[in-house]
């Protein structure tokens, strides 16, 4: 691996690409674009060869991005060692070399902890759901109703909501009541 400053070029192409995900509009058209260039200008850059390197088919990085891509297409289920190896197409030692220098741990310790991150993603979500339906009924009750689905802060509960929904726990629920009311 190797490290070194981005050049004006890269980061604005960055930052063009990070923009694009406020609206998913512009992102779907403009996306693939953007991602071109910033592609084009790492070949092209100063690491171009262990860019290059990195893409190539046998390389230990393309092996160890199709393991985690095959462990991750099936978080869902228990793997077997020599299943992942044969798919790849590596011996299971080498396998297992090459995934722990790249990820730092064991095929079976990453899929324990993307199984544990999907868990906690869905718990949170579904938690987040039972909040906004009961901030309908009250919309003034915002850090209890915070506290009755489980967050045992304010200000976390209202971070992970914003972050959800795209507005403050009350002021979401005052749009979702006013909605409701116009509706019916």
């Amino acid at each position: 691996m190797a490290i070194s400053d981005a050049d004006d070029d890269l980061l604005d192409s960055l930052v063009r690409l990070l923009r694009l995900f406020d609206d998913p509009r512009e992102l779907q058209v403009l996306g693939a674009g953007v991602r071109r260039e910033i592609h084009w200008r790492l070949l092209n850059g100063p690491h171009a060869a262990l860019m290059r390197q990195a893409g190539m088919a046998d390389s230990r990085l393309a092996l160890v991005a199709r393991a985690v891509e095959w462990v991750r297409s099936r978080y869902d289920r228990v793997i077997r060692i020599d299943d992942l190896a044969w798919d790849i197409g590596i011996s299971v030692s080498s396998r297992n070399r090459h995934f722990r220098a790249v990820t730092a741990m064991s095929p079976l310790q990453y899929q324990k902890l993307r199984l544990q991150h999907v868990d906690h993603r869905l718990r949170q979500q579904i938690r987040l759901q039972k909040a906004r339906m009961e901030l309908i009924a009250a919309p003034h009750d915002v850090a209890a109703i915070g506290y009755a689905v489980g967050y045992d802060s304010p200000s976390q509960f209202s971070r992970e909501y914003r972050r959800m929904f795209g507005a403050a726990p009350g002021r979401d629920a005052i749009r979702l009541q006013s909605a409701v009311i116009v509706c019916e």
